[in-house]
């Protein structure tokens, strides 16, 4: 017999899309739930050019999407932003809500959520590498954890203000710039977020590790990348991208689902597929 049509379809979009590991946390999500049968999730490599003809050609049978680079900001244009993406200039799921479509990021919670499962539940001071959207979401939840002062290192000074010197200002956290791939010479801050996929050479990431009790790097391309074998030889806290993978992960199941999924298994499952 052939088998019933999936009910519920889900997608991660992005370009390049082959290495996402999206498709195995969010199955593994309805495996859990016990929804298997009836939701699906797929794997589209689709650039900004072509994101609004694919979402016009989803049928009925389409939930929701996970948009990843280079599409967060390309798919505010396609549905009513929340107020946390709009004020991002950053999304990263798409939901077709019948017809009404919304966007949200659910980056922020999921890197808020990630560090509180660690034990870090505020913070005051952050050392933040990069200034992308990936960093402008990292900005606004080291807001909420209240942080009011951070040192951004990234390439260029004109580019990190540019991108985050307006967003901390409304999110109250003030800012100051250091130079890339160099150790500042700055006191000690509670907690250190990289979102830049460019490996750090080693004498820096371990210089870096010693200015913090807490470190997140959220890219997972290099894993373990020198900040997190920094931080593990330090006995600090120690958060990778797949901890941002799956946190924002738990709250799209959610938003798509509408149903809760305990984040433990779409840990394990993603640490194992990284060896």
């Amino acid at each position: 017999m052939t088998p019933a049509p999936t009910t519920h379809r889900c997608a991660v979009l992005g370009r390049p899309i082959e290495h996402s590991l999206s498709p195995l946390i969010h199955t593994t999500a309805y495996a859990v739930l016990g929804i298997a049968d009836d939701w699906s999730y797929g794997r589209h490599e689709v650039d900004e050019a072509g994101l609004a003809g694919f979402v016009a050609g989803c049928g009925p049978e389409w939930v929701g999407l996970s948009c990843t680079a280079p599409l967060k900001q390309a798919v505010l244009d396609l549905g009513r932003p929340t107020e946390r993406a709009r004020l991002l200039a950053s999304g990263n799921t798409f939901l077709f809500n019948d017809g009404d479509p919304w966007v949200e990021n659910t980056d922020v919670t999921g890197l808020v959520g990630a560090f509180a499962r660690a034990g870090v539940t505020s913070a005051s001071t952050a050392l933040l590498l990069g200034n992308g959207a990936t960093a402008r979401s990292a900005l606004a939840a080291l807001a909420e954890m209240g942080v009011t002062d951070a040192l951004v290192l990234g390439r260029s000074r004109e580019r990190a203000e540019a991108s985050l010197g307006s967003l901390g200002e409304h999110l109250g956290v003030r800012l100051a710039y250091g130079a890339w791939g160099t150790v500042p010479d700055a006191d000690a801050t509670d907690v250190l977020v990289s979102t830049v996929s460019t490996p750090l050479p080693a004498d820096v990431a371990t210089g870096l590790v010693r200015l913090t009790r807490a470190c997140f790097d959220a890219t997972y391309n290099h894993y373990p990348t020198a900040l997190d074998r920094a931080a593990r030889a330090a006995g600090i806290v120690q958060l990778s991208g797949i901890d941002l993978l799956v946190g924002q992960a738990v709250d799209q199941v959610r938003l798509m689902t509408g149903r809760e999924c305990p984040p433990e298994p779409l840990l394990e499952v993603a640490y194992a597929a990284l060896g």
